[in-house]
């Protein structure tokens, strides 16, 4: 888990994907989340999380649904949401912490 804390305490937004390769709506979101990363090139990081490969991490952020999204900046979580999300939607709300 100090590989997470090392992930998150960026001065710069973080968007983490937690997901599932067996599950649907996770494999959607895949060219979602490249559109996402190429529209904030270096402004925001876009990080994809396998659950699967990290049940530990996906346990202590009580991770139920997929995919799941979390903008973190300087260590803290500042948005979450459970669900499909269009790529817009994850631009703007990136976009309100680069700002900030």
């Amino acid at each position: 888990m100090s590989k997470f804390g090392e992930l998150i305490e960026t001065k710069m937004p973080v968007l983490l994907d937690f997901y599932a390769e067996w599950d649907e709506a996770s494999k959607e979101m895949h060219p979602v989340l490249r559109d996402v990363a190429a529209a904030l090139g270096d402004k925001a990081r876009v990080i994809k999380i396998d659950v699967d490969k990290n049940q530990e991490l996906a346990e202590a952020l009580r991770i139920k649904g997929l995919p799941t999204f979390m903008i973190y900046k300087n260590g803290e979580m500042k948005w979450r949401q459970s669900g499909e999300q269009d790529a817009n939607t994850l631009i703007g709300l990136v976009k309100e912490y680069v700002k900030q």
